[in-house]
């Protein structure tokens, strides 16, 4: 059982949230995890990589000169591989990327991410964290307050806030998300991890429903 801080916006401890990171995930397989990073790093990859064989770049295909007797070494068309401008030998074609693993993976892979979080004390608890409006100068002085300022964040809400999300965007290195859309990659990615208590409250909500 984990005791971890809970701040308020000024940095002050107003609490503490008591968590079991096994309730989140059992264990941590690393291979699992690694599997799945993967996979969304592969799945952002655009395929559309290509490089022109010898059948398509420009050249006639007539011997350059003869076999024998130039003092040469022997040599075919203008558009062999070790000529300049000739065509790639193992010429690059467009691909898909995509692949997809199973769903109950996938979500397994994105507890153990938020368990390692927590095991490693990588995670920050504030009890709230409301805008009357998008203010990028409010959100930053928050971020200080909590001293998770500087280094890569992921800011985890219970629900989509659009307050939260307009007031951190143009933040270096942080990014904001809620509950319902973490994965594996995106958790994984920043050195800290910062949740409102509400959200804290939904991930152990979804884990047990997931048990």
């Amino acid at each position: 059982m984990a005791s971890i801080p809970v701040y308020n916006r000024t940095g002050q401890q107003v609490g503490s949230y008591d968590i079991d990171p096994a309730a989140i995930a059992p264990n941590i397989n690393k291979q699992l995890l690694h599997d799945v990073v993967v996979m969304y790093q592969s799945n952002k990859r655009q395929g559309t990589a290509k490089t022109k064989s010898r059948a398509e770049v420009a050249g006639s295909t007539k011997k350059m000169y003869r076999q024998k007797g130039t003092g040469n070494a022997r040599a075919g068309g203008r558009r062999s591989p070790v000529r300049r401008g000739g065509g790639h030998t193992f010429a690059k074609r467009p691909r898909d990327w995509y692949f997809r693993l199973p769903r109950k993976a996938v979500q397994l892979a994105t507890r153990m991410a938020i368990a390692s979080k927590i095991q490693s004390e990588q995670i920050v608890v504030i009890d709230e964290l409301k805008f009357a409006a998008p203010k990028t100068k409010e959100m930053n002085t928050i971020l200080k307050a909590l001293k998770v300022d500087g280094a890569s964040l992921l800011v985890a809400t219970a629900g989509y806030d659009k307050g939260v999300y307009l007031s951190a965007r143009n933040i270096d290195k942080v990014s904001v998300s809620h509950v319902a859309d973490l994965n594996a990659l995106e958790i994984l990615t920043p050195k800290k991890l910062l949740v409102t208590r509400e959200a804290l409250d939904a991930i152990k909500q979804k884990a047990a429903a997931s048990a």
